[in-house]
């Protein structure tokens, strides 16, 4: 199973690709989608609905694993990153054939870590040790859509065995 895992944000959008084969794992490639800051809102929106149906069609995944938002503070923050959100959302619905399974921020850390409270360090420090890498993967956007992703094979393969 092919599992593109995805760190919604509006400036930034962490993307990661992973192949689970049984009990191995492969991380195929993993970056971040960029909007340009000069452009207008809608203009950021396309772009990120454009770049995020480029990936679909570079990876073809089975799956697209798509963290919740979580926001405490800033709340024009949380407007924009729901609207990325919709539109990666959308991207990925157009696809036929194509799971989506959201995940909560708790369910990642519990997934990666096997801890709730784990810090963003030991998240990555995990991201890598999973994945078998020299480094944890950069930027941190990527780091956590690769963890998004391993997260939504676990609880497709639990939803499976239940």
């Amino acid at each position: 199973m092919r599992i593109l895992g995805i760190d919604p944000g509006f400036a930034l959008v962490g993307w990661g690709v992973i192949e689970f084969h049984s009990s191995s794992i492969s991380l195929i490639d993993y970056g971040v989608l960029s909007t340009d800051k000069s452009l207008e809102h809608s203009d950021r929106l396309l772009e990120i609905f454009k770049d995020m149906r480029s990936l679909l069609e570079d990876f073809n995944p089975d799956c697209v694993g798509i963290e919740t938002l979580l926001f405490h503070r800033n709340i024009t923050t949380a407007m924009g990153v729901s609207e990325a959100r919709g539109v990666i959302l959308m991207a990925a619905r157009l696809r036929d054939k194509i799971r989506i399974q959201e995940v909560t921020p708790l369910q990642v850390k519990n997934s990666v870590s096997g801890y709730g409270r784990a810090t963003k360090k030991q998240m990555q420090e995990n991201v890598r040790i999973i994945c078998g890498l020299d480094a944890v993967p950069e930027p941190d956007d990527a780091a956590d859509a690769i963890a998004v992703a391993i997260c939504a094979h676990d609880l497709i393969s639990s939803s499976q065995l239940s």
